[in-house]
């Protein structure tokens, strides 16, 4: 049964006879490893791979780079935005008041308040709306917000100069008239002087006459002296101004209280009428 078995077995698989010249190499082959000497491979050629084809790029949206928003710029607009609607008001107040006091009935009064605030109110609404023209284009239209705005922004100084200079011509001239004791004092010895000069006199001009002359004229410049020290202190802060700024220059410049008072005249008539530009400010750093 065994030998039947081994008989019914069929090869599946037969090597294939080498060439003499095969079986050479493979005996150089052999004695090479045996030696150490590397054996040389048989180059192998793969079939050459096509390339892949390009795929097309994907379009590119634009993007609009914008600035990267901290935190402070949010709170730094509102604070613009504040500090412009309350000098705002503060300006239409201001030239409304100014602008009705200037009016001969009330009817004309009413027509200057009324010119008054809407001035003002153009002057902060025009920069806003000039710079937003601006960047679409609008050219023309931008230069004539912006020459509107020049109008009715002299409009609004010119009141704020008036409203100003009369407040504070009213008040230094209230505290420059004040009695003080000083001033009572000179006011009784020029009224003695005069009365003693009058009684020497009326007989004719003499050498008691001309001394009593000269009593009146020291004890009106000690009136005027006194009347003088109270007019400096009716308006301290450019009196004080003046002396600071020669201190710092250590005397090299020496304004006077006058020119501190122009400057002040100016900046209170101008500052109430920047809110138009604080918006426009604020709105560009958002």
């Amino acid at each position: 049964m065994a030998t039947q078995d081994t008989a019914t077995i069929v090869t599946l698989h037969q090597p294939k006879a080498k060439t003499p010249a095969e079986r050479a190499k493979a005996y150089r082959d052999r004695k090479r490893e045996k030696a150490g000497t590397p054996v040389a491979q048989k180059p192998v050629f793969s079939a050459p791979v096509a390339p892949a084809p390009k795929q097309p790029r994907p379009a590119v949206t634009p993007v609009t780079r914008r600035h990267a928003v901290t935190p402070s710029q949010p709170l730094a607009s509102l604070a613009l935005a504040v500090a412009a609607f309350a000098l705002a008001a503060v300006g239409v107040t201001m030239n409304g008041w100014f602008a009705r006091s200037l009016g001969s009935s009330d009817i004309a009064g009413w027509l200057f308040l009324a010119l008054g605030i809407a001035a003002d109110l153009a002057a902060l609404a025009i920069p806003c709306c000039a710079a937003r023209q601006w960047q679409a284009r609008q050219r023309g239209t931008a230069a004539a917000a912006w020459l509107a705005w020049a109008a009715t922004f002299a409009f609004a100084v010119i009141a704020g100069i008036g409203f100003a200079s009369v407040n504070i011509s009213d008040v230094t001239t209230a505290r420059a008239s004040r009695v003080t004791p000083a001033t009572e004092t000179a006011r009784a010895q020029l009224a003695d002087a005069m009365t003693a000069r009058d009684k020497e006199c009326k007989g004719g001009v003499g050498k008691f006459c001309r001394e009593r002359e000269t009593a009146v004229a020291e004890r009106r410049q000690a009136l005027d002296a006194a009347m003088h020290a109270i007019a400096q202190t009716a308006d301290p802060q450019t009196e004080a101004a003046s002396k600071i700024v020669a201190w710092l220059s250590f005397g090299t410049i020496r304004p006077s209280g006058d020119d501190f008072a122009m400057l002040r005249l100016i900046l209170l008539a101008l500052l109430p009428q920047i809110g138009g530009i604080l918006l426009m400010i604020g709105r560009k750093a958002e």
